[in-house]
């Protein structure tokens, strides 16, 4: 695999000041179920870091201790860690909002058969990537019987109230492109997924996120071996936007690894590049004070355009219309 650190360090990206801490994003390792090839975290069925409960007790301390509100587990299939229920239903009991990140399919897995019924009677928001509506488009980037499997697991979710705006269980679908382009518009792109999701499979969801492709891991190093790393570099720089600057998610959050260091975001935790606090890298959770980060710089590289480009990419979708 090609590293893309050593392309993404040399940057003239803005300086980005952290705001007050209200979200952990946690991942809980980087075992999955699936292989995708978009995939920033190199995840797969092969991956063996997984959290241990110590760390997740410590995690659950900092929450305890620093009034988080949001608690959004990721991975690999974060649901696929043995802690994953004991740690949800901590959170939940000290009244943290959780969103498990799911990619649907990790709920047809053997041993699974009473996940959707957990995170329901728990009040879990879930994300649930989707990177298309169309059959042919899902099972080339994620794997064969993907699409049906994702169908499946979204119509047990609709059956437990999920998608229902009357029902209050939020289901949020990701979509990615399948390769070197930006996204299309949200708003107009949730429209489609909304109408023939519904036409096709009677499914319903709450909103779309559209997700910028990240220049990093599998996705990175398959754009440098097709030579064409710099070509979707340009595109991301020639469409980016300062105005993006102010609700990119690293202001607001820290990314947390399977063994509970402490990174800016997601994608700085798979480029290894640490959160600093008093210029002391390799900061663990167990050692944390939150008041620390409020206006600490960000570490930021060439990646973050992914971030600003168009409408703007974060967990939570698109930054602007």
């Amino acid at each position: 695999m090609h590293a893309t650190l050593p392309l993404l360090q040399e940057t003239d990206f803005p300086t980005i000041k952290r705001a007050r801490l209200d979200t952990l994003q946690v991942n809980l390792g980087y075992l999955c179920n699936q292989q995708c090839l978009h995939c920033h975290v190199n995840a797969g069925p092969n991956r063996k870091e997984i959290m241990q409960r110590d760390t997740v007790d410590q995690i659950l301390k900092f929450i305890e201790k620093s009034k988080i509100s949001t608690l959004d587990l990721t991975g690999g299939a974060p649901e696929l860690n043995p802690q994953f229920r004991y740690l949800v239903k901590q959170a939940r009991q000290m009244g943290c909002t959780v969103i498990d990140r799911c990619n649907l399919t990790v709920l047809n897995e053997p041993g699974q058969e009473t996940l959707a019924e957990f995170l329901a009677e728990n009040g879990v928001e879930i994300i649930a990537s989707l990177p298309c509506y169309l059959e042919e488009n899902v099972d080339a980037q994620r794997g064969k019987g993907v699409f049906d499997s994702s169908i499946k697991a979204l119509q047990t979710l609709n059956d437990l109230g999920y998608g229902k705006a009357e029902r209050g269980r939020m289901l949020n679908l990701v979509y990615n492109p399948q390769g070197p382009s930006l996204p299309p518009p949200q708003c107009g792109l949730e429209n489609d997924y909304r109408k023939l999701l519904k036409d096709n499979y009677n499914i319903d969801f709450n909103s779309l996120f559209t997700i910028t492709n990240m220049p990093i891991k599998r996705f990175g190093s398959t754009l440098v071996s097709k030579g064409q790393f710099s070509d979707y570099m340009d595109l991301l720089k020639q469409n980016s936007s300062h105005d993006n600057l102010s609700s990119v998610m690293c202001r607001n959050l820290i990314s947390i690894d399977w063994q509970g260091y402490l990174y800016d975001c997601d994608f700085n935790q798979m480029l290894d590049l640490p959160l600093l606090v008093n210029d002391k890298a390799r900061v663990h959770i167990s050692k944390l004070d939150s008041e620390q980060l409020t206006g600490n710089d960000i570490q930021v590289a060439d990646h973050c355009y992914a971030c600003i480009a168009g409408q703007g990419s974060s967990c939570g979708g698109a930054l602007s219309e």
